[in-house]
């Protein structure tokens, strides 16, 4: 690769605004796809009643808006040489703001958010869960977008008449960045980011009128639905000198899909953070779940579509605090390898850390934690081994429900998030699971799936041939364990989730 004399390189930078649910990151990457710069600020979150949270939208635009300043400043890299920017945003999360004003007219209500769940509760008594998960692969439940809206809609005052006058506008935060960013110029969002409202045809691709009359959203206060690598205008002056376009957005998950590398049905990841959000490419069709699983809109670049099937994991990286903070059992949570090692097994004990309930594909919101198959023999080494066992097991679970529902196998899992740097915990995986996992040098995934969309917009990569020659550094585990030891392992956590169910 070409250079200029002080080290930089000719064909520049682009940066990627990770937007998370604890904090927002800028991230400069270079033509190899190595992070060279990176500025990070927290966000807070607020929890006013049980059971709800929220976020304050203006802090979330400020945090980014540092982010993208200061890791300009500290890198010494400007304006004029970022090519583009990608936006990687938590999805579900929503902001309602008044057009005229820009300024949010209540809190933005945070994914995790619970509120709604009472009008939640009515819509599927009036049996209208077949007509939401047909249009959207969705099952209606309070984490997506479209009742959170309504909410708004319906407890500040004079909203709703505002908003039926279109006064008012709402979106995701990848909508609520763009708006901002490009100075009320663009009010757009990307298809996956569009997929997790309950309010998107997924077929169409488009938003759909009967789910917006259903969940009493106005049509008119969303902006228009793209391709991840559409035009979504350009940065501001005031933000970037050189108004770089915004060319690649997309929701964290099928961010780090992409940037997987993920790009044929079949193809899947996982990243292991406080829980797990384990994606499938499943091809150019949708494919509704019969196992608790939701499909969604995978990849949207390059002129094609591509949807996904989607399973969480509630417990992961929260199962190694729990280990470490409550039971005191490790120091830290890279300890937890070491230990598990030194014992042979868990002596027959599963640990089931429905903590707040179990996710996909058993969706139990009143499971407990379980601990079974305890002796007067068992040791606290083997209770940490059971801990992160737990965590591959409920993927494995995931996994399994994605191949019923697909009938395809998965050649590999490929992984990220801190969990995944657990040695122990990736082999193990692979060994449930009877197939390779295979984790990438640079273990970030979501931040660099944004990036790499919006380079291949504007050229600054060729094609995803282009992307895969410069993947480098991968980890692979391979599968050692024996087909009788796996199918008895399996059978033991099958029966303690039984347990905790009933």
């Amino acid at each position: 690769m070409d250079s200029s004399s002080n080290g930089r390189q000719d064909r520049g930078y682009i940066l990627s605004l990770d937007a998370g649910t604890s904090s927002v990151r800028a991230i400069l990457y270079d033509s190899f796809g190595v992070a060279v710069a990176m500025a990070q600020r927290p966000l807070r979150l607020g929890f006013p009643q049980a059971g709800w949270v929220s976020q304050d939208a203006m802090e979330i635009l400020s945090r980014s808006i540092a982010c993208m300043v200061e890791v300009q400043v500290e890198s010494g890299i400007h304006s004029d040489e970022i090519r583009a920017v990608g936006i990687a945003n938590q999805r579900e999360t929503v902001v309602v703001w008044d057009k005229a004003s820009g300024q949010p007219i209540a809190d933005a209500i945070v994914w995790q958010c619970r509120r709604t769940a009472p009008e939640v509760k009515e819509l599927l008594g009036a049996g209208y869960g077949p007509l939401v998960q047909e249009r959207t692969g969705l099952i209606i439940d309070p984490y997506f977008s479209a009742t959170k809206i309504a909410w708004i809609l319906d407890h500040v005052e004079g909203a709703r008449a505002r908003a039926e006058r279109g006064e008012l506008l709402a979106g995701t935060v990848d909508t609520w960045l763009i708006y901002n960013f490009t100075h009320g110029a663009v009010h757009a969002t990307d298809y996956t980011n569009a997929s997790r409202t309950m309010l998107f045809d997924i077929h169409a691709l488009s938003w759909s009128d009967e789910l917006c009359e259903l969940f009493r959203v106005p049509r008119q206060m969303l902006g228009e639905a793209l391709p991840s690598d559409g035009d979504f205008g350009r940065v501001s002056s005031d933000i970037f000198s050189h108004h770089p376009p915004i060319a690649g957005v997309v929701g964290d998950q099928q961010s780090s899909l992409f940037g997987h590398l993920c790009f044929d049905a079949g193809m899947a990841k996982n990243t292991y953070g406080t829980g797990c959000f384990l994606l499938m490419n499943v091809g150019r069709e949708p494919v509704l779940s019969t196992h608790g699983l939701l499909c969604t809109v995978g990849i949207a670049a390059g002129g094609e579509v591509s949807y996904a099937l989607e399973g969480s994991v509630f417990q992961a990286g929260s199962v190694v605090q729990w280990l470490r903070d409550e039971l005191g059992l490790i120091k830290s949570a890279e300890e937890s390898a070491e230990v598990a090692r030194s014992v042979p097994s868990t002596g027959g004990c599963y640990l089931v850390p429905a903590f707040t309930g179990l996710g996909a594909p058993w969706w139990s919101s009143d499971a407990r934690g379980t601990l079974t198959g305890l002796t007067r023999a068992t040791n606290g080494a083997e209770i940490v081994r059971a801990g992160l066992e737990s965590i591959a097991y409920q993927s494995a679970d995931v996994l399994r429900a994605m191949e019923a529902d697909c009938g395809m196998p998965v050649r590999e899992l490929r992984v990220d998030g801190g969990a995944a740097t657990n040695d122990f915990l990736m082999g193990f995986q692979a060994n449930i699971l009877a197939r390779p996992v295979v984790r990438p040098g640079a273990a970030e995934r979501t931040a660099l799936g944004a990036a790499y969309l919006a380079g291949l917009s504007v050229g600054y990569w060729q094609s995803v041939d282009d992307l895969a020659a410069r993947q480098a550094g991968e980890r692979r585990y391979e599968p050692t364990m024996s087909d009788a030891e796996r199918k008895e392992l399996l059978a033991g956590w099958d029966d303690a989730v039984r347990r905790t169910l009933a």
